[in-house]
């Protein structure tokens, strides 16, 4: 039996091999890269509100918010484009960020050399004029943007057209490979799961089975909601094996009395995206679980995608999420307010406790 100390060395190692294919970089950073996941999980440890301020990096771009003269700027400036960033100044997650990823030296180096970063916070209401020239508040961009979760980020290449859309907090060896996928042009090229597929290998080790949860539903799975409603909203785990992030996701955030009488309030069924484990969706195709993973486009475990009664997707957690996210996003399905509220930014606003 493998244990989670040496799931988290095999994690560590891999993240290596992607750090080779993806990034040229100093001996010294390599001995700073296991650092990063302790320092990681331990500032999102609590991902309640926070109560300082997060402050940007002085190295954010002073913008005027006319994202087309940015672009402009960018693209004098022989850069790949501009990233705009949708924060909030209580947001864990994106304390995280800052303190994390954008104060590890070579993502930083990297990040400043091929983007000017403009940053936004989606409560807001200051104008913005997005690169086609239309003319939005801080907080309808946002929400027309369904930037769900902070932090976000949208890449605009050099014709203002979007590169790559992240939405939440994603750990140092996803956010290093997001920035080269975009600033290296393999966006036009491949989708970010094939990228990253193909920029970080499995490593040659005994891989663990999935975390089992007794709450999961056992094969076959038969899904299909396209005929008739079911009684329960549905939540698929897509996991993988040899996952940290999965694990911590097991260890931590469904660890609790609280969130167990939530998820009872689910059909919850787990996934691994590597498999070709038969699965009828709930829109009734069959499908493997690897193709439905690639056709969802799902890049980063573990991803929880939310289903309703009908088989229709309502929203999904496919980026690192705590406890009070979780719990938040599991109220917002259960209490049915995503048909008053089409996005979880919309719900937010009008509920000022929803995180």
């Amino acid at each position: 039996m493998i244990t989670l100390r040496n799931k988290i060395s095999h994690f560590i190692i891999s993240g290596f091999a992607c750090l080779l294919v993806c990034f040229p970089v100093f001996a010294d950073e390599f001995e700073e890269f296991d650092k990063e996941f302790d320092k990681e999980f331990d500032v999102l440890s609590d991902d309640r509100p926070v109560p300082d301020q997060v402050i940007h990096p002085a190295w954010f771009k002073a913008s005027f918010l006319d994202l087309s003269d940015d672009l402009k700027e960018a693209k004098e400036e022989k850069k790949s484009g501009i990233a705009v960033y949708f924060g909030q100044k209580d947001c864990a997650y994106c304390r995280a960020l800052m303190e994390v990823n954008l104060k590890t030296p070579d993502i930083q180096r990297y990040m400043r050399k091929h983007f000017d970063v403009i940053a936004l916070d989606i409560w807001n209401s200051r104008e913005v004029t997005d690169p086609k020239g239309v003319v939005l508040t801080e907080r309808e961009y946002s929400i027309r943007e369904q930037t769900n979760f902070t932090p976000s980020f949208i890449f605009y290449d050099h014709d203002g057209d979007i590169a790559l859309r992240l939405r939440g907090y994603y750990p140092p060896y996803a956010f290093r490979a997001a920035l080269k996928y975009v600033a290296e042009g393999f966006y036009k090229e491949e989708t970010l799961r094939a990228y990253m597929d193909r920029a970080d290998p499995p490593g040659k080790f005994e891989q663990e089975d999935l975390n089992g949860q007794p709450f999961f539903m056992q094969p076959p799975y038969a899904l299909d909601r396209s005929h008739f409603k079911a009684e329960k909203p549905m939540i698929i785990f897509f996991e993988q094996k040899d996952c940290h992030a999965c694990d911590i996701l097991h260890t931590e955030p469904l660890n609790s009395s609280s969130m167990i009488e939530l998820i009872d309030q689910f059909d919850v069924v787990q996934l691994d995206v590597t498999t070709e484990a038969p699965v009828m969706t709930p829109a009734g195709e069959h499908l493997t679980a690897r193709q439905w993973a690639e056709k969802l486009g799902i890049f980063y475990t573990p991803a929880l995608i939310f289903f309703d009664q009908a088989g229709k997707e309502i929203i999904r957690l496919d980026s690192v999420a705590g406890q009070h996210r979780l719990k938040g996003v599991m109220r917002y399905v259960l209490s049915g307010a995503y048909k008053k509220y089409p996005t979880y930014l919309e719900y937010r606003f009008g509920r000022m406790d929803a995180y």
